[in-house]
């Protein structure tokens, strides 16, 4: 079975050293009580149960699924019993306003917590991960009633949440459901419609689950203006607030996955479902990017610790497993044959799962230092500078980070060879796991198109300047740094080239609108590559001044440096191919016709 050991170490570093942590804890409203303390106690009682507790169901899990009797859902044995030591534990209502039942801790202490559920049982860990997201959408846009109902019970994990947005017929594009809602005389709606993909949307492990769902009104514009938002629970709450008289919603079926199958991916029907209406009329998509949006961030921590999960497995593999002998010479010889690792070509795998991981770790405690700042600074200027790089860098944590993580768990495959593909091992699960990340709350190619359409060029490149400048101040300030040229100077010729490119982009879009759609993705590889080598240089400058200091841990901070210098001589190059075809535009692919893609093959 596949070990797990969370990365306590890694994550005070970027946590205590690199991004101030303390200090910034301090001056948030209620970030006093996360004192090094209190953030220590909750970062190693959730590494225990997340070692202890949920790896050891994730094989399981994986093995025996999810049953469907009756429209009731069983999860897999001994989910159930983990979510209650997890109710138990406090952990749901971590980062939640007192006000509703929460602790008030920061979000980004509950970000650290998700990427160790994350490494050790990614479908266990979409029952109560998708709650957050429904919470957040009620606490933004509930009326009062709705948030005295259900917000307290969402916060406390007493209740699980949903997001239902999918439909058979359509996807990303939402205009084209058809699932409607009809008000009924006492001031409800009756819900009618069929939504798939729904994670976690029937199962046994709370008492009632809330479902917020998209439908149209009969009144309704067409295509998305015309979408609202409903809440719609599986048992109507009674008067004292518990789960009462059974709704019109019910599972028809479990999709069978390629992956995650201790999750349940349900087919939901909604057969005049009573529901109540959240937000205005006909404005449900914008209420529900709150929700798709903290689900977005925790995607991409999906990517980062299945990456984690991978790597540590991948290493104390290589570190056991024999062949062959190194070509400059026996290292062990003692022992028949070498142990892998000496290899070059293992070095390169694990080297790339350890700089992805910890890039990537990076990169979110980055963002999440942004919403805490945006959820409760007391600076209107300072919310404003941290929103625009939440806003910009959603995209990228939540593609880059799985796009890598698959790219990851695949080379953790290559490093056991043939045992990889075998199921005892645990590495294959973790590639089919991966695969799906790349595809929910909005494809690769969607979230491209909002990073790129939506975040950078209609805003006249006003938010990629926010970041870049930030960038540019570091390599200003460290470019007479003698030890850290490596990394200053490439970093900062690649900055400017961002900037360079987003403006070509934009200059061939003025003509074609097609130029956006066929860059679009290149650039949020380009983008996460940049951001990674930004962080990777003020890691590297952290570990040289710990290092000056004589610090006690002088193998962890070489290490550190030596990681950044993999990750910008082995990685960091991709830019260049990701540039040139940025450049090559639209031409290459969009001169084919539908019709002569198939040359060849007709009959």
């Amino acid at each position: 079975m596949p070990d797990y050991q969370a990365p306590l170490r890694d994550l005070r570093f970027v946590m205590d050293e690199m991004l101030n942590y303390p200090a910034h804890y301090a001056r948030l409203p209620g970030g006093e009580e996360a004192t090094p303390d209190v953030v220590t106690a909750i970062l190693e009682e959730g590494a225990r149960f997340a070692r202890e507790v949920l790896l050891p169901l994730n094989q399981s899990g994986d093995q025996e699924g999810c049953l469907l009797e009756g429209g009731e859902v069983k999860a897999p044995k001994g989910f159930r019993e983990a979510y209650q030591q997890f109710v138990e534990g406090g952990w749901p209502s971590l980062a939640a306003d007192p006000a509703h039942g929460g602790q008030g801790l920061p979000h980004s202490l509950a970000m650290a917590l998700n990427e160790m559920i994350c490494s050790t049982n990614l479908a266990w860990g979409m029952y109560p991960g998708l709650s957050h997201g429904a919470a957040d959408a009620l606490r933004h846009h509930g009326t009062e009633e709705q948030q005295a109902t259900y917000l307290t019970k969402l916060v406390e994990g007493v209740w699980t949440g949903t997001m239902c947005l999918t439909e058979p017929h359509c996807g990303t594009d939402l205009g084209l459901i058809k699932t409607r809602a009809v008000p009924t005389a006492d001031g409800a709606y009756e819900i009618t419609g069929t939504k798939i993909f729904i994670s976690a949307g029937e199962h046994d492990l709370a008492e009632n689950i809330v479902h917020l769902v998209l439908a149209k009104l009969p009144d309704a514009p067409e295509g998305s203006k015309g979408i609202s938002l409903f809440v719609v629970p599986k048992f109507l709450p009674d008067a004292e607030g518990n789960p009462g008289k059974r709704n019109g919603v019910s599972c028809g079926s479990l999709e069978h996955k390629m992956g995650i199958h201790g999750n349940a991916t349900c087919v939901m029907n909604f057969d005049g479902a009573r529901g109540f209406l959240v937000g205005p009329p006909n404005k449900g998509l914008a209420c529900m990017f709150t929700m798709m949006n903290a689900a977005r961030l925790g995607v991409g921590i999906q990517g980062l610790g299945l990456t984690e999960a991978s790597f540590q497995n991948a290493l104390a593999y290589a570190r056991d497993r024999l062949q062959m002998r190194a070509l400059s010479g026996p290292k062990a010889p003692e022992r028949p044959a070498d142990p892998i690792i000496v290899h070059p070509d293992v070095r390169r795998m694990l080297l790339t799962q350890k700089a992805f991981a910890e890039g990537g770790r990076m990169l979110v405690l980055y963002t999440a230092q942004m919403l805490d700042i945006v959820e409760h600074g007391q600076d209107a200027s300072e919310r404003e500078h941290a929103e625009t790089l939440l806003s910009l860098l959603t995209p990228i944590v939540k593609a880059f980070l799985t796009e890598v993580g698959f790219e990851a768990t695949n080379e953790g495959v290559q490093v056991f060879g043939g045992h990889g593909f075998i199921q005892e091992w645990g590495m294959e699960q973790l590639v089919r796991d991966a695969r799906i990340t790349r595809l929910y709350e909005g494809t690769t190619g969607i979230q491209a198109l909002d990073l790129l359409g939506r975040k950078v060029l209609m805003s006249q490149g006003e938010s990629l300047k926010v970041f870049t400048k930030e960038i540019h101040t570091f390599c200003k300030a460290e470019e007479a740094n003698g030890e850290l040229a490596e990394f200053v100077g490439p970093l900062a010729k690649l900055n400017a080239e961002w900037g360079e490119l987003t403006m070509g982009i934009g200059m061939k879009a003025m003509n074609d609108r097609e130029e956006v759609g066929a860059a679009s993705v290149d650039y949020l590889m380009y983008s996460g590559y940049v951001t990674l080598a930004y962080l990777f240089a003020r890691a590297a400058k952290q570990a040289r001044e710990a290092l000056s200091a004589g610090s006690d841990e002088a193998a962890f901070y070489e290490a550190k440096i030596h990681t950044a210098r993999f990750y910008f001589q082995r990685l960091l190059p991709r830019t260049l191919a990701h540039a040139r075809m940025i450049q090559a535009g639209a031409e290459p692919l969009m001169a084919l016709s539908p019709e002569d893609f198939g040359r060849g093959f007709e009959i």
